[in-house]
């Protein structure tokens, strides 16, 4: 898979494979040796599967709060 030209649009991607893409972005970007096109097209991509996982984080992040929220509910009652 290259991210530089990886059409998947990362709405539909899992969390697992958002992030699994970005390490491997971070890693070639880290790796140097790119262009400057190829440079900023990984960083854009980084970027956009960055936020991604942030989307999967805050709703997991909502849904234990609900359920906690919950569950002190019916404790109280």
């Amino acid at each position: 898979m290259d991210p530089v030209t990886e059409s998947t649009d990362t709405a539909a991607l899992s969390y697992e494979q958002a992030r699994d893409e970005l390490i491997a972005v971070v890693s070639r970007l880290e790796a140097g040796g790119a262009g400057l096109e190829e440079s900023l097209a990984l960083w854009e991509r980084g970027e956009a599967l960055a936020a991604r996982c942030q989307q999967w984080l805050d709703g997991a992040r909502k849904r234990l709060d609900a359920a906690r929220d919950a569950d002190a509910a019916t404790a109280q009652d």
